[in-house]
């Protein structure tokens, strides 16, 4: 379906309904599609057009403006089953650069590396399909050739996977052993330095947190000798100084071979990639493949939700940023004090010297091993401080870093999420709440047969659903895709305005944090042995305190106002440095 937008800067009549049509004859755009006013209304309905798609009769003064919806193509490059999943489209890989996939869960980036890497073979909607049949359908194209070695044996390739947290039931044994095993290339010491493994070479891989084995995966898919590589998620369970330190690997690795990637924290996929493909669909019934476009106009266009080239919306809403930042409220109303705050753990310490932490969003931002958690922890009352104390005058409510489904797994998510609030069968709580979570179709689901990202979202719902005046959330945005990312955070920041209520937000996801926060806190220290909580500050000076220690800069996108990091030496760069200004320049 297509539909025609009314432009209401651009109409004569500043009008909607018959009114417009006294200037604006008519206008024949095809079947299926409506035209909707500036007012929400139809305009033009569909018994006005007979479908010809020519008519000559169209607005003078551009006001309307005929956009697709997204919908199924005529033949699909694989399907499961008749009326399984379909994908239309695909990634090809070069040489030479970073390719990267955009789009949300389900929309068949998956389908995508198993039909690269040969574990599937295309089958173009049809049974029983074979190579020959494939090469023939792509034959005078870049994908055969590809295609073509890798169903002769001659490209091999290496895969990173998705979900890292199931490395120690495929792998027992050290770190250092594993490495020395999959290390192909003999850059097994090199990687170590790089990724910061060093520390945890003798550690056996059953007692690694998520970051490190987030970062032994990556280690171990570069240290093959292979024709093509692809990275699944980078970036779960790593900080902002692991991701960057993560995407300088990968770029020198694309110098000798192509390389894949799908990454939803755009920050890292700006850095990182050279083009990205944008999927967009229906997730779970079918995935459309655009065509390779830059980096900074694919990542611009999935924001506003309008891909320009294929002309098809694939968002109701674009997603926006403040060009400065949010405007503190007046009326403050401090919900805890924190005085002298000190803990320690065998050989780590750590410090917070104190402060008040008032209503709104805080956005926490640190190096893994800086205390974020222990924070929090002492905050929500999980831990008691060795010295100092934490004066926390309302209710609390944590979210944890990893989400586990303790307790009965075979609880429905429905049930769950009832036992917590009264407000449940409410129809705020299902707008305010399970609607912009994705949940009213989990509703009925166990709790031990949902995924990472549903886990996680109905963690997030949970915490929020809870009687409290303080809300801590730590790493929500971990295996939510990029639309789920975004709903997730204006659901925090009008969840939190709207209880007039305080929240504290512990992510490495600068957009997160950025569109997010109204004050900032910042952790400082060497990771593992000591922390220090500094802060809240306002977020222009939180921000460039942060930006600083990790050593890169951020500017504002001309386009989007979305954070870019600036590329290393370059010439905003140098001089952003030189003004001490790390993030974007105040205005």
């Amino acid at each position: 379906m297509r539909i025609a937008v009314l432009k209401k800067e651009t109409c004569r009549s500043k009008k909607c309904g018959t009114e417009c049509l006294r200037f604006c004859p008519p206008v024949r755009t095809g079947d299926e599609t409506i035209v909707f006013g500036a007012n929400g209304k139809p305009v033009i309905s569909e018994e006005l057009c007979v479908g010809c798609g020519i008519c000559v009769k169209k607005c003078p003064f551009d006001a309307i403006t005929i956009v697709s919806l997204p919908e199924e193509l005529e033949q699909p490059t694989h399907r499961y089953g008749v009326n399984g999943f379909a994908l239309y489209g695909l990634a090809i890989p070069h040489g030479g650069r970073v390719t990267g996939i955009l789009g949300p869960n389900g929309i068949g980036k998956t389908t995508i590396t198993n039909i690269l890497t040969g574990d599937i073979k295309p089958n173009f909607g049809q049974d029983h399909i074979r190579e020959e049949e494939v090469l023939e359908h792509y034959s005078g194209t870049e994908i055969h050739d590809y295609l073509k070695n890798v169903y002769d044996g001659k490209l091999r390739t290496a895969s990173k996977p998705q979900n890292v947290d199931l490395i120690p039931h495929a792998y027992a044994g050290k770190v250092a052993d594993l490495i020395e095993k999959a290390d192909e290339r003999g850059i097994s010491r090199t990687l170590f330095d790089q990724l910061e493994l060093t520390n945890v070479e003798e550690r056996e891989v059953r007692h690694l947190s998520g970051g490190e084995l987030q970062r032994l995966a990556i280690a171990a898919t570069v240290a093959r000798d292979a024709d093509f590589y692809f990275f699944d998620e980078l970036t779960p369970y790593l900080d902002i100084y692991q991701r960057v330190n993560v995407a300088r690997t990968i770029r020198e690795l694309a110098k000798r071979k192509p390389v894949v990637v799908v990454e939803h924290d755009l920050a890292i996929l700006d850095l990182l990639a050279d083009v990205v493909y944008i999927a967009y669909g229906d997730p779970g019934t079918y995935g459309v493949i655009t065509n390779p476009k830059g980096v900074r106009v694919g990542i611009n266009e999935y924001l506003k939700g309008y891909l320009r080239e294929e002309n098809v919306r694939i968002r109701a809403e674009a997603i926006k940023f403040e060009l400065h930042a949010p405007r503190l409220d007046t009326d403050i109303r401090i919900l805890a004090h924190v005085k002298n705050l000190k803990k320690s753990y065998n050989s780590f310490k750590f410090e917070a010297t104190g402060g008040e932490l008032s209503k709104g969003v805080i956005g926490v931002m640190g190096a893994n091993g800086t205390g974020k958690t222990t924070f929090v922890k002492l905050l929500a009352g999980v831990i008691e401080p060795d010295e100092g104390s934490v004066d926390v005058e309302v209710k609390t409510s944590y979210k944890p870093q990893y989400v586990t489904r303790d307790g009965n797994a075979n609880e429905s998510v429905g049930s769950l999420l009832e036992s917590i609030t009264d407000s449940y069968n409410s129809s705020y709580y299902r707008t305010e709440i399970l609607k912009p979570l994705q949940l009213e179709r989990l509703l009925d689901r166990s709790l031990e047969k949902l995924s990472g990202g549903e886990l996680q979202r109905v963690a997030i719902a949970a915490c929020l659903s809870r009687n409290a005046d303080l809300f801590m959330l730590d790493e929500p945005s971990a295996h939510l895709d990029v639309e789920q990312r975004a709903l997730a955070t204006s659901l925090i920041r009008r969840f939190t305005e709207n209880k007039k209520a305080g929240t504290l937000l512990v992510d490495h996801d600068i957009y997160m944090i950025d569109l997010a926060s109204e004050r900032l806190m910042v952790f400082t220290g060497k990771p593992g042995a000591k922390g220090k909580a500094e802060g809240p500050f306002d977020m222009h000076n939180g921000m460039n305190r942060f930006l600083k220690h990790i050593g890169i800069t951020f500017r504002r996108d001309d386009d989007t106002h979305r954070p870019r990091v600036n590329k290393m030496g370059s010439k905003l760069d140098r001089k952003q440095r030189e003004d001490g200004e790390y993030y974007y320049p105040e205005q």
